[in-house]
């Protein structure tokens, strides 16, 4: 095969030579820190364990980002608001749980919290839901038809406004959700001690995450979510009322998110101040870039991956490479691997879902 200058690109050489050098210092970084032995096989499980339980928060998350964008090829920037929005306010009844005893009783052998948790998510979504549907009825219903740049600037407008908003509202101090105790301690899985706490956040954040799928798949709202998604203009032909289905769209996606702000709140309970929802935000939108923007089952996937890679990627690969304190640096490898994504793989891990084309 003969090679021409013709096709000779610089833009594909530097991506390649960017390949290259990327894959040598992985490798270099994770054999060093295997060869040297810089963690213990108990750190390496709770690095794991505690990143499948970010992961799953980031992937609730990501589900408004790819169900809006499925919908409308709309990024959503203000679905961050949305996620705090629901976590702060649910915060305060958590606090009034606490100091009447509702949250840290129990009820014979069974502890209260195993109905006070639920309560929480619900009202957390609840709120979270009134947001989403505000803000799809006030700031885009509006620009519908507008060019695509037009509704991107308004969400992050939007998201602004949201967050002043709440300073109004709530003041710019920190907050935290109360300990719960029946989410204390650990338990024992082959040997290793797993928190409590994450076992719950993740296969809480998993039940939802199949929830949503099973009604997207299996509901006649699901198959006009479909379809909407598809065409907009033959699901209308085809009698499906094209406004509902884009606000239960965004009705499910603040629900989903303001059930992951209280789930964020009992893992993480420090930090609950109006700014919250920016770094979640942008680290679920790259989750849905990850897994494949507009595809659900890849924002979850895309999720999980990313809480796993942010928890191991700066004990595994920068603490082999030198770098001094690299669990500081756990946000930089989340956005570096955005970058690297949109570098090399844009479509994401299982592919962008897009509509088809007329011919």
């Amino acid at each position: 095969m003969k090679f021409s200058l013709k096709d000779f690109s610089w833009v594909n050489f530097i991506i390649n030579i960017l390949r290259v050098v990327m894959i040598v210092l992985i490798v270099y970084g994770t054999w060093n820190t295997i060869l040297y032995g810089r963690n213990t096989p108990e750190q390496w499980v709770n690095l794991l364990v505690a990143g499948l339980a970010q992961g799953s928060i980031y992937a609730l998350i990501a589900l408004g980002y790819t169900l809006v964008y499925g919908i409308l090829l709309m990024i959503n920037f203000a679905h961050g608001e949305v996620f705090m929005a629901g976590a702060f306010t649910a915060m305060f009844l958590a606090r009034e749980f606490d100091r009447n005893g509702f949250l840290n009783s129990m009820w014979g052998p069974i502890p209260s919290a195993v109905l006070a948790i639920p309560v929480l998510v619900i009202f957390a979504g609840l709120v979270s839901m009134s947001i989403a549907l505000l803000l799809e009825r006030i700031a885009y219903r509006p620009l519908r038809n507008a060019p695509r740049l037009v509704p991107l600037i308004t969400a992050i407008g939007a998201s602004f406004f949201l967050q002043y908003t709440f300073q109004g509202f709530y003041g710019s101090r920190n907050f935290a959700y109360p300990t719960v105790d029946s989410l204390a301690g650990s338990i024992s899985l082959a040997g290793f001690p797993i928190p409590i706490v994450n076992i719950v956040v993740f296969f809480a954040a998993i039940a939802l995450m199949l929830g949503l799928y099973m009604l997207v798949e299996r509901t006649k709202m699901g198959k006009a979510m479909r379809a909407v998604s598809e065409n907009k203009e033959v699901a209308r032909l085809m009698g499906i009322n094209i406004d509902n289905v884009i606000m239960f769209t965004f009705a499910i996606g603040g629900l989903l998110a303001g059930a992951a702000g209280v789930i964020n709140g009992l893992y993480l309970p420090q930090g609950v101040r109006f700014t919250m929802g920016f770094v979640p935000g942008i680290k679920a939108f790259t989750s849905a870039v990850l897994g494949g923007i507009g595809n659900v089952p890849g924002a979850m996937l895309g999720g999980i991956f990313l809480g796993v890679i942010e928890a191991i990627g700066p004990n595994l690969v920068l603490a082999g490479l030198g770098v001094p304190n690299p669990n500081q640096l756990k946000d930089l490898i989340a956005f570096l691997v955005l970058v690297l994504v949109l570098i090399f793989r844009p479509q994401g891990l299982l592919g962008e879902r897009l509509r088809e084309k007329k011919a």
